[in-house]
């Protein structure tokens, strides 16, 4: 079935996932044709896409058609570099163009990474298109990568962008100065404007006047007319297009005052050259400060990928050779010699040598690596040399991984950025139609004379209003706060949890791997008068050898712990609900409850202070009989983080309520709450049933965090307003969290919450100085307290106040770099202290 297509109709081509014969192919094309303004849809079963014909170029609605019908369109993403962009109307400009781009989904434009990351349908048609409609409105985009050499290329760019400002400012300083010493020296000396009439005279000081303030205007002063003249025309005029009209204004009245004052009212020739002069060099000057300093914003990506070294020494044709690490490819054998840094992930082949791994698990103390072990790229080989096959290379790394996810936090908007966006969209319209007002009232009602007073007050609006400040305002924070997470082992998946974090007011936490170590020990073992502990423990660990029970698995390993030699049982009975009986090195051992004690008839009363202990604590005891007499009673549990109890004590010192979650029974639920003073206990939880326990306690629009092992927690952490996923290490693609804590260290979680809550502050800050910057100055460079206080804004104290205010913003910002968290977790990465060796 088709509909002619209008002259208007956009095609689209998507692809679609979990089609598997002809009938699915009916069911997509019959879906999409039944969506308004679709033409055309054709479905190809072989390359699994729907090329369709639309007059609409919204994509939303095909895309819900599609999932409707049973089956999944493929979405993809992109990252793009943008060039131009200063100030926060430019990022709404560039956001808009891509919006209307047919295929895109989503688009959301940082100022401060300088990056747009979209979502689409369509490939690289989509692409194109994209990058085309972001170049016609005056900002070329450029696809990224996240490969250390793209970083290196950008900041090559960056350092000469920053070199090429520098020189303005030179060159615009060098032709002020004596601008300033004629204009304004003349007015604060009498004696210095006479030396100046008398030597150089008034006529050569006017030309001179006009040359080096043509030179300013339109040497170092060109970039403002270069952007906002285009932003202009287009109807969206930006910071640079207020700039340029305010210079100008003050360059053209004067040039009209030095060579044809006829053409001004009788004794209003004067002149503003320095003013111009002067907005031109502090603005160049401030954005010089504020590049340097946005320069720093990215510090913690940088060091990330200082971690992997640039080559790698791999085994080919026999030989070794050293490679650029870009060429490493899975399967290729990796030598790694003492002191050098682990290029690619990977498993060790031959060889053994301890690694430190600090960065990854946050464990100070080396991991020793044997045939078999895994290993990290990124991570530090200490002592000995070993051989390892590449697992994975590239963007699969687990230092990949890591930079992948600080970079896509870093370019998110917080939900507060929206009223900012809002705002920004009139605001540069707003502050022209400003001027445009304040130059009429002073031109009607301001003092003679009017027409000067008018011009100079009407500038200093068009030049004092900043909206750079208001668009580096979170973005800025936003950079700075998540490298510095990443820097505490802390990874923001999602920008957005920077904010849902810090409005927690409950944290439900999964007890197993979470609260406890996940690993059940040998926790008491008691011998009775007559008995050695050593023979006991490696008699009852022989005979537990058989089973694979944890309680069994926990006393074996703690046996091996102690190298303490064990033996296969003569004989070996299993008697449910009761333990075991066994023979071993001719002696006769029964291990189990106290019922199987009394079936033996022995009498477990000489234990009895230990075993209420051990059951206030949630403690199971076991009994052992060792030929007939009572030996030792023992106990096995899932022991409580060392770190545990002072990450919860720094919680509850946040406000926060602390729900622990857990399918252990009620007694020993109890017990570890009591041990560990949480405000609540929900028990016998089974791990399907947790996301109803944290929709329970959301009840009444209260924020809950949940903390799990990011595994069989995937649907609480999914639930929670914000989830925070234990990490392994090498595990950190836990797609259920929004935060991953790279280590198994409880205390990054109010760590987490503490940055969240300085991060936010910072951002208000930010906001706070940016809006009320404009609130205050913009109506005072109109004039309102000229009437009763005779105070005037020069245009030059505009574009000092201008220049200063992003700097300002973006300083801010950069104190989160010096954010104390309020506990020393085992892991901040050392990316400093083990720098790569000269070969």
């Amino acid at each position: 079935m088709l509909r002619p297509p209008t002259l208007s109709a956009t095609a689209l081509s998507i692809p679609v996932e979990g089609m598997t014969c002809a009938s699915c192919v009916g069911r997509v094309e019959k879906a999409i044709l039944a969506v308004p303004g679709v033409d055309r849809a054709a479905v190809n079963l072989a390359t699994e896409r729907a090329d369709i014909v639309t007059r609409d170029g919204d994509v939303a609605p095909i895309l819900d058609a599609i999932r409707k019908a049973g089956y999944e369109p493929r979405e993809e993403t992109a990252d793009l570099a943008i060039s131009g962009m200063t100030c926060a109307s430019c990022v709404g400009r560039v956001e808009r163009a891509i919006s209307t781009v047919p295929g895109v989904i989503s688009a959301a434009v940082n100022l401060a990474t300088e990056r747009a990351h979209v979502r689409y349908v369509g490939g690289v048609d989509t692409v194109a298109a994209i990058r085309a409609a972001s170049a016609k409105v005056g900002y070329p985009a450029e696809p990224v990568g996240i490969a250390a050499d793209r970083r290196d290329s950008e900041a090559t760019s960056k350092a000469a962008d920053t070199a090429r400002l520098r020189g303005a400012i030179v060159v615009a300083a060098i032709a002020t100065v004596p601008l300033l010493i004629f204009e304004m020296g003349s007015h604060l000396s009498d004696a210095l404007h006479h030396a100046l009439a008398e030597t150089i005279g008034e006529t050569l000081i006017g030309w001179l006047s006009f040359i080096l303030a043509s030179i300013v205007q339109f040497g170092p002063g060109r970039v403002f007319y270069a952007k906002g003249w285009p932003a202009l025309m287009r109807g969206a005029p930006d910071m640079n297009a207020l700039v340029m009209i305010g210079t100008s204004t003050a360059y053209g009245y004067s040039v009209i005052a030095t060579f044809a004052p006829w053409l001004l009212p009788a004794g209003m020739d004067y002149t503003y050259f320095e003013a111009g002069a002067v907005v031109v060099t502090l603005i160049l000057l401030g954005r010089y400060f504020e590049a340097r300093a946005k320069g720093r914003t990215g510090d913690a990506i940088r060091r990330l990928l200082t971690l992997q070294p640039k080559t790698a020494r791999v085994v080919r044709d026999s030989e070794e050779a050293d490679v650029p690490v870009e060429e490493v490819r899975v399967g290729d054998i990796v030598v790694v010699r003492p002191g050098e840094r682990v290029p690619v992930d990977g498993r060790v082949t031959s060889g053994s040598s301890f690694v430190d791994e600090s960065m990854i698990t946050g464990e100070p103390i080396p991991s020793q690596k044997n045939a078999g072990s895994e290993v990290v790229g990124g991570t530090v080989n200490k002592t000995g040399a070993f051989q390892f096959e590449a697992a994975k290379v590239g963007s699969d790394t687990v230092l990949a991984q890591i930079v992948r996810t600080v970079e896509t936090a870093q370019g998110a908007k917080l939900p507060i950025q929206a009223i900012v966006d809002r705002i920004t969209m009139w605001f540069v319209p707003a502050v022209l139609a400003c001027a445009a007002v304040t130059f009429v009232i002073w031109l009607i009602f301001g003092p003679a004379p009017a027409l000067s007073f008018a011009m100079v007050n009407a500038v200093a609006v068009l030049i004092i209003a900043c909206p750079c400040a208001m668009g580096l305002a979170t973005p800025t924070s936003i950079m700075v706060g998540t490298g510095k997470a990443a820097e505490l082992g802390i990874l923001f998946r999602r920008g957005e949890a920077l904010q849902a974090l810090r409005n927690a007011r409950i944290v439900a936490l999964d007890k197993t791997g979470t609260l406890t170590e996940g690993r059940p020990k040998l926790t008491d073992l008691q011998v009775a008068e007559g008995f050695d502990e050593a023979e006991v423990l490696a008699l009852v660990a022989s005979v537990e050898m058989r089973s694979e029970h944890p309680i069994a698995e926990a006393i074996v390993a703690e046996a091996r712990r102690r190298g303490l030699s064990l033996n296969e049982p003569g004989t070996f009975e299993s008697l449910p609900g009761y333990g075991i009986v066994a023979t071993v090195r001719g002696r006769t051992l029964a291990v189990g409850a106290d019922r199987l004690m009394a079936q033996r008839g022995l009498d477990v009363g000489a234990f009895q202070a230990v075993a209420q202990r051990l059951g206030e604590q949630g403690k199971s005891p076991l009994y052992v009989a060792i030929d007939g007499r009572l030996a030792a009673i023992i106990a096995v549990a899932d022991p409580i983080k060392a770190t545990t109890p002072e990450a919860l004590d720094a919680l509850r010192a946040l406000g926060l309520r602390i729900v622990m979650i857990t399918g252990d029974n009620r007694r020993t639920a109890d017990a570890i709450a009591r041990t560990l003073g949480v405000d609540e206990v929900v028990a016998e939880v089974l791990p399907t049933d947790k996301a109803s326990v944290v929709k329970r306690l959301q009840a009444g629009g209260v924020a809950v965090a949940f903390v799990g092992d990011g595994i069989n927690d995937a649907p609480a952490l999914a639930q929670a307003d914000v989830g925070l996923a234990i990490g392994t290490g090498t595990d950190i693609a836990i797609e259920s969290a929004d935060v991953v804590l790279m280590s198994g260290d409880l205390r990054n979680v109010p760590n987490a919450i503490a940055l969240s809550k300085a991060t936010i502050r910072n951002i208000v800050e930010n906001l706070f100085w940016a809006f009320g910057y404009n609130a205050i100055l913009i109506p005072v460079a109109a004039g309102v307290l000229y009437p009763n206080f005779g105070i005037l804004l020069s245009p030059m104290v505009a574009g000092l106040a201008m220049a200063l205010s992003s700097v300002s913003v973006v300083g801010n910002a950069l104190r989160l770099r010096r954010f104390t968290p309020p506990l020393r977790s085992a892991r901040e990465i050392p990316v400093t202290l083990h720098p790569q060796p000269v070969a």
